[in-house]
């Protein structure tokens, strides 16, 4: 979870879905999953309404893990739940205090309840089929890899890991996940929306003509309100309420850990990653204490010739901003998290809509989806290259950026380079 997709016990009840309305869903999710596949997003959104499309209540219950009861992972806890799908069986988080108030909202039993480092290991003992992994990206590659070896199904947060290293081992997961008949969701919002699949649709049909810039943006204001604590003996208290969003070695920094959706949107459409970055980065907050960045200016360039701008920046007052833009010889899109999204011109002119609630919506259509998957046993698992693909393109900005030079792809794949957190004095 993102600094910014800040997240309050009341909105727990606010973004609550019945279960009629969770499974009103399904349609407009298996388009995204499909990524499109023949029929046209609006069409599915527009069926989903329609109560002959709807899906009978789920027949089977799918047992549970999650890992990582924080925020966000405790909101998703009540989501799988309310699903009806899924019985959550086991939890595990470092910190006792997060997994009890998670286990108390969701039912779980106390001996099913685990803490510390490895905790998960404990949870992928308990019988489990799927596991949800959303704690610290940091250790995301490993719970994978224990998770497709224990034989679960995994719905994962973004980003996939924080260094090259973490992204290829995320890779194999994926690939070892099919070969056992696995599913592997990765749980990106903005490629789930009936909008933004529209515009990507039209983009794909050729609205744009040859297409020759991309632009991306990630933009928040919450500066003046992020915690940025000093660093203390230990990294224990920076494992909670967010702060590791602020070490580059446990988050990957905000290019990586918030910008990635709006990266991965234009992976998304583009079907490609680049191929070489150039940018400059520097650390403008006052009196800071952690080594995250305040503003990226990137320029990454395509195989085929495309130029693709990004730009991040945490700046008061500012608002938020994800959003990707991509022009062409004949029109120019624009997909986005919050705001409109919609084509202007050319033959495939579409005057778009207004993007809603993505971040309760897209997690219900992807929960929805994984169900889909797991009980239809599709184990195509198209969401991991496509999340490497972004989290990499990210890491490619953050390191060219930070040296200062053009960085080859390929080169930051073969330098693999590794980054630890020190883990000294944390509860195993």
């Amino acid at each position: 979870m993102d600094a910014h997709e800040t997240y309050s016990p009341g909105e727990a009840s606010r973004n609550s879905m019945t279960r009629r309305r969770f499974v009103g869903n399904v349609v407009s999710a298996t388009a995204s999953a499909s990524l499109l596949g023949s029929a046209t997003a609006m069409t599915a959104a527009a069926a989903a309404d329609q109560p002959e499309t709807r899906r009978k209540a789920p027949d089977r219950k799918i047992k549970l893990g999650i890992i990582g009861c924080g925020g966000r992972g405790a909101w998703l806890a009540g989501l799988f739940k309310e699903h009806g799908g899924y019985d959550v069986h086991a939890l595990a988080d470092y910190f006792q205090d997060a997994v009890d108030r998670c286990g108390d909202a969701v039912g779980v039993d106390k001996a099913r309840r685990f803490t510390g480092l490895s905790g998960y290991k404990k949870l992928l003992d308990t019988g489990i089929e799927a596991v949800v992994v959303i704690d610290v990206p940091y250790f995301y590659p490993e719970q994978a890899k224990a998770a497709v070896e224990a034989g679960c199904h995994i719905y994962m947060a973004k980003p996939v890991a924080i260094d090259v290293p973490g992204c290829m081992s995320i890779l194999a997961s994926g690939k070892r996940a099919t070969e056992k008949k696995l599913c592997f969701l990765v749980d990106y919002q903005m490629p789930t929306d009936p909008v933004n699949i529209e515009v990507a649709k039209r983009i794909w049909d050729g609205g744009l003509g040859m297409q020759f810039a991309v632009t991306t943006l990630g933009a928040g204001g919450a500066q003046a309100m992020r915690a940025d604590p000093p660093k203390e003996k230990t990294i224990e208290s920076r494992l909670r309420g967010l702060i590791w969003n602020n070490d580059i070695p446990l988050g990957g920094d905000l290019i990586v850990n918030y910008d990635i959706h709006a990266i991965d949107a234009a992976i998304w459409i583009m079907r490609q990653r680049p191929i070489s970055a150039v940018g400059c980065t520097r650390l403008r907050r006052p009196n800071p204490q952690s080594d995250f960045r305040d503003l990226y200016f990137v320029t990454y360039e395509c195989a085929d010739g495309l130029l693709w701008n990004h730009t991040t920046y945490e700046i008061p007052d500012h608002g938020r901003s994800l959003v990707c833009n991509i022009h062409g010889q004949l029109a120019s899109a624009q997909i986005s998290y919050w705001g409109k999204s919609f084509l202007r011109g050319g033959p495939k002119h579409y005057g778009g809509g207004e993007v809603e609630s993505l971040y309760d919506q897209g997690a219900m259509r992807n929960i929805t989806d994984f169900y889909r998957s797991i009980v239809d046993a599709q184990c195509d698992n198209p969401t991991v290259q496509r999340a490497v693909d972004g989290t990499l393109t990210a890491i490619l900005g953050r390191e060219a950026a930070a040296r200062g030079t053009k960085l080859i792809m390929e080169e930051a794949i073969k330098e693999n380079v590794k980054l630890e957190p020190d883990l000294t004095g944390l509860k195993v």
